[in-house]
């Protein structure tokens, strides 16, 4: 299936992270972004963002927010990305696994926030980060 992420990568030069052909690293954290944004959208998540926090917090550079429709589907999407960055970017840590309604992955640089519709409302990253720059889908 070719997203719009999908096409951002190949127009872009942005590696996509499960590629086959092997593991390569991916050189900036807007690329490792842009890598996770695909990968959740390929696994139908809803509402993915990738918003640019570099500057306005020491957290992260990026952070990419997704919704599942249900815990099995946090933890799918999350699964996905997981698999699909391991050979490609460290992974610092993870939160939330297990309850499945807020997934957190923590790639240093990069941010992978996945919620459930209802958390992702509560939460309101995007508002509280309302001023941080969005990477547009192509």
């Amino acid at each position: 299936m070719l997203t719009s992420w999908s096409l951002l990568a190949r127009t872009t030069g942005f590696p996509r992270a499960h590629d086959d052909g092997g593991a390569h690293k991916i050189d900036s954290a807007e690329k490792a972004a842009l890598a996770v944004a695909e990968i959740l959208a390929d696994g139908k998540g809803e509402e993915v963002t990738v918003l640019a926090v570099k500057g306005m917090t020491l957290i992260a550079d990026y952070f990419v927010i997704a919704s599942g429709t249900s815990q099995r589907h946090v933890k799918s999407l999350a699964d996905r990305v997981l698999e699909g960055m391991e050979q490609v970017k460290k992974l610092s840590h993870v939160e939330g696994y297990e309850n499945g309604s807020w997934v957190l992955l923590d790639y240093g640089d990069v941010v992978v926030h996945i919620f459930r519709r209802a958390e992702r409302a509560f939460y309101g990253l995007e508002r509280l980060w309302g001023d941080a720059p969005r990477l547009v889908r192509a």
